[in-house]
């Protein structure tokens, strides 16, 4: 141990070294030139004592800084120190929850976990199960993977393509990209992802919904899943979870609910309505490493049913003979995608224990009320143009000068200035594109994850936007 302590000493002066240097949200340089510093350090290649501390100063420059208040471009949130100093914990002593012999103590808590945010979802802990994953890509795969042999069983061949069965699956026209992934991945096809429509917020249409589902079947499709979101990664929109609920089954189709961004909000007493009917899903995804302030990564999936992960079961003599069962000694083999795992949800308890779910409920509102202060601002400052109201945490808007301009230039200067901010080193803004066709679409969006960061901030962050607009019009014209 005294060994670790000194290099997690020398790595810590590292951190403070880097960021010190850095000096703000990100390294005010550009890839090529931050790619030569890093080929740079990598390129010697003998023994070097100094190794950690040069490499640490290295990543803490080289970093964009989540816990900066002017870092608000993505889902990307400045992780508790308890929860990295368990996750430091869970590095040292390497355990692997493939097999009780690996994991004793961790297997155990894995389970407590999952059984206590069933319960807060809506589950009945009794009969639910799930299981760490790496995020939200892993557990809409999951998701899907189970909901494809509830709907097909034994109609399914060996390389997974369905035998003579057309299935579909119906998601938003904002859903996650991982949706049609898992689709491909499971022998599916990315095309037998239905779109749905969403509103001007991005939110699932439930008519739409509805006539999705009655269109599929008079097609004689097989109706796999309906995905819902909890928290669209762009304008923190949920979907109508009650009303996809009630369809889903109507048609006997497996719900399962994205709720890697918006599941954070059942921490708050105040907020988890937002989610109401999340607790007829039949599988959920959770992600504690954005609303939750855990290091990377710190995904859940969760199915209301523990016998829905019998297509996951495996017998490995190595791992977890049927005489060890039997004897006591439980093994998780059989509830991941995955065989070597690391123990993710002890940093997770940790934090639970630390702060208690009413105090990380506190930090989640306190992340919306920036939101929203935000988006007053936005209102209130010439220059821009917001969206949308926030749902969650994440404020969409674009820079729109007074004087005018056509949508494509419009859609240029957004672009621009966010890599303007970046080349800077000033501010660190998202950007997405809105549904539909032709320019205009461009916005920019601030998520707001950090429950430190004060209305002043974000307001420092929209001048700075405002301000590199105005540069790039400038440099353009040779006048504002």
């Amino acid at each position: 141990m005294s060994e670790l302590r000194s290099a997690v000493e020398l790595a810590l002066i590292g951190l403070e070294v880097g960021a010190a240097r850095r000096g703000g949200p990100v390294p005010a340089v550009s890839p090529e030139a931050l790619a030569e510093q890093v080929r740079g350090v990598l390129g010697l290649q003998e023994q070097d004592d100094d190794a950690l501390l040069r490499f640490t100063e290295l990543l803490a420059y080289g970093s964009a800084d989540p816990g900066h208040p002017a870092c608000a471009a993505h889902l990307h949130c400045p992780p508790l120190p308890v929860a990295v100093a368990a996750d430091l914990a869970v590095s040292a002593l390497n355990p692997s929850l493939d097999s009780w012999d690996q994991a004793p103590a961790a297997t155990t808590m894995e389970a407590e976990l999952i059984a206590e945010l069933a319960a807060m979802v809506g589950f009945d802990p009794a009969t639910a199960a799930g299981v760490l994953t790496t995020g939200g890509t892993e557990s809409n795969l999951m998701g899907l993977f189970l909901a494809r042999d509830h709907a097909l069983g034994g109609e399914v061949s060996a390389d997974g393509v369905p035998a003579g069965r057309r299935p579909v699956v119906l998601a938003s026209e904002a859903a996650h990209f991982s949706v049609q992934r898992a689709a491909a991945l499971l022998g599916l096809g990315e095309r037998a992802v239905l779109p749905v429509a969403v509103d001007r917020t991005l939110r699932m249409d439930p008519a739409a919904l509805a006539e999705r589902l009655k269109e599929t079947v008079r097609q004689g499709r097989t109706p796999v899943a309906v995905v819902a979101t909890a928290g669209v990664t762009d304008t923190g929109a949920v979907d109508p979870l009650p009303e996809a609920a009630e369809l889903a089954a109507e048609y006997g189709v497996w719900l399962h609910v994205d709720a890697a961004y918006g599941g954070g909000a059942l921490l708050s007493e105040r907020l988890a309505p937002l989610l109401a009917g999340i607790e007829r899903a039949d599988s959920v995804s959770l992600d504690w490493h954005k609303f939750g302030w855990q290091p990377t990564a710190a995904g859940v999936f969760l199915a209301r049913r523990a016998e829905s992960f019998g297509p996951l079961e495996r017998r490995a003599v190595y791992l977890n003979p049927a005489d060890d069962d039997e004897a006591g000694y439980p093994s998780l083999l059989g509830r991941s995608l995955r065989t070597t795992r690391r123990a993710d949800a002890f940093k997770l308890l940790v934090t639970l224990r630390t702060f208690g779910r009413a105090g990380l409920g506190a930090r989640v509102e306190a992340c919306r009320e920036l939101a929203l202060a935000t988006a007053d601002s936005v209102r209130g400052m010439p220059g821009l143009e917001l969206y949308c109201e926030p749902v969650l945490s994440t404020v969409v808007f674009r820079y729109r000068p007074e004087s005018g301009a056509g949508p494509e230039e419009l859609d240029r200067l957004n672009a621009e200035l966010r890599r303007e901010l970046l080349r800077t080193g000033r501010a660190v803004v998202g950007r997405t594109e809105l549904p539909g066709e032709g320019p205009g679409r461009i916005r920019l969006k601030l998520t707001l994850l950090n429950p430190e960061a004060t209305p002043a901030d974000t307001a420092a962050v929209l001048a700075e936007v405002v301000a590199a607009g105005g540069r790039i019009r400038t440099d353009r014209t040779g006048r504002i």
